[in-house]
């Protein structure tokens, strides 16, 4: 689906865009003061990521994959290129083929680039640009797999029967060549069309049969995977800030689910053998979902008796007030995400509540710290060998550094969110907006709302909130400083 963009100051003076665009820059930089985020590079892992970059990855055998037409599929202008894979028909059943970024062939333990790396532990995210996890001579170069430039990788081979369920998983360093770099756009057109790699049993149309396989497992299995749509904050072409709200194309999803299914392969590897670390969630409390089927029902929000969880709301159409309420709701039963490291014994528990099994971290190695820890320790698995030293004394430190790591990440997203929101909409106190109470205190006097039109969630005051009603509100005040915006309910 097309995105929508909302445009707040193109009716307004040049001034006052430029007054906009300079509080919203001085403000990403008091934020980044503020959660410490890392500047530019040391001049010493600049240093060895060049001279890594020339010489070339660290040398170890490596299957040659060269030959397998891997293909990308990520947002525009993307070049730190994690995955790549290939899909194809084994049998009745389906060949996935899964290649992702091996870093650690260009990393040396305890050497500039991994201490920085560690002190980084993600790549952040602003609207002014991004703050690398690992220098972009690596990242968006050498490390990356960009098409037609051979490079090493974990290449995962997943056989599936004809109902998607992994048959044989295996994992081995590779060399590789991608073959063709697709937007999710371009990818779902061809799909659409049947076109390409879409048509017949090219890989896109079964990366789509077993997405929709994969779906249907994560439902079976009792998953939650919610439909929300993502709010975005942009630079437009002529200069100006934007918000947007972006609902995911399908191929999206589909994709996803590769990732997914990796990582539940992961997962079960690291267990077998007893050490790795693992992505856990809590699952739902029965009386959270009892509260959650009573709320989608109190809104007229259909919930058959018996009906699963993740079955009811992924159906759920945000556009819809109601509907958007209860999957705000809904977002209380994914609470209590951690990491859990391991070497000798099984963790008590292992598992993931929104994805129904135990899951690992291993496809995003260019961009989160743990892929890399926990991608040697499935590729020592599968080789039958005991993971590296310097893999193995890094476990135990992995769970606080990813926690760290993560929490920084979301404040920082919800920081640049709250500053464009109160930026853009500073000088219009006293207009009114219409919006959707998505949550309501107990007594209506307070709530989040979700205003249409500019794409904006923000605090409100009233006397009588019900979550899942249109709501009129009056914007009260601005503080760009602090990031906050206040409506009442006009």
């Amino acid at each position: 689906m097309p995105r929508r963009h909302v445009r707040l100051v193109p009716a307004v003076a040049v001034d006052r865009a430029r007054e906009v665009d300079t509080a919203v820059r001085s403000g990403l930089a008091a934020l980044r003061d503020e959660l410490g985020v890392p500047a530019a590079f040391p001049a010493a892992v600049l240093a060895e990521a060049q001279a890594r970059a020339a010489a070339g990855p660290l040398p170890a055998e490596r299957l040659d994959a060269r030959d397998i037409p891997l293909l990308t599929i990520d947002p525009p202008g993307s070049m730190d290129l994690d995955q790549a894979l290939h899909v194809e028909r084994r049998g009745k059943g389906y060949l996935v083929r899964y290649a992702i970024a091996d870093v650690g062939a260009w990393l040396e333990p305890g050497h500039p680039i991994d201490d920085e790396a560690r002190r980084r532990v993600t790549t952040l995210y602003a609207p002014d640009g991004r703050t690398p996890l690992h220098p972009p001579q690596l990242s968006e170069g050498a490390a990356s797999l960009l098409p037609g430039q051979e490079a090493p990788a974990a290449l995962w081979e997943i056989e599936l029967d004809d109902d998607g369920a992994p048959r044989r998983v295996d994992v081995r360093r590779a060399l590789v060549r991608s073959t063709a770099r697709l937007t999710y756009d371009e990818a779902q057109r061809a799909i659409d069309a049947r076109s390409g790699l879409a048509a017949g049993d090219g890989p896109l149309a079964l990366l789509r049969r077993v997405g929709e396989l994969r779906v249907a497992a994560e439902r079976e299995r009792g998953g939650i995977t919610l439909p929300m749509p993502e709010q975005e904050v942009e630079l437009g072409p002529d200069g100006t800030w934007q918000l947007a709200s972006r609902t995911t194309l399908p191929v999206e999803e589909w994709n996803a689910q590769i990732s997914l299914l990796t990582g539940i392969c992961a997962a079960r590897l690291m267990l077998d053998a007893r050490i790795g670390v693992l992505r856990t969630l809590p699952a739902s409390h029965p009386k959270d979902v009892a509260r959650l089927r009573r709320t989608a029902l109190a809104l007229g929000v259909a919930w058959p008796q018996g009906a699963q969880v993740g079955d009811v709301v992924g159906e759920l159409d945000a556009a819809d007030p109601r509907q958007a309420a209860v999957l705000t709701e809904a977002t209380t039963l994914l609470r209590g995400a951690a990491y859990v490291a391991f070497d000798g014994e099984r963790p008590e528990h292992p598992g993931h509540g929104a994805i129904a099994s135990p899951y690992a971290h291993v496809t995003a190695p260019l961009r989160r710290l743990v892929d890399r820890f926990a991608t040697q320790v499935c590729l020592a698995i599968a080789a039958d060998e005991e993971p590296a030293d310097w893999v193995r004394a890094a476990l135990p430190t992995l769970p606080d550094l990813m926690t760290a790591g993560d929490r920084r990440a979301s404040a920082y997203e919800r920081g640049c969110l709250d500053l464009v929101e109160a930026a853009l909409l500073a000088g219009r106190e006293g207009e009114v907006f219409d919006g959707i109470v998505v949550d309501a205190s107990d007594d209506g006097t307070s709530g989040v709302l979700q205003l249409a039109d500019p794409v904006v969630h923000a605090k409100v005051a009233g006397t009588g909130l019900e979550a899942g009603t249109r709501q009129r509100v009056r914007l009260v005040s601005t503080d760009v400083a602090t990031r906050s915006v206040r409506f009442e309910e006009a």
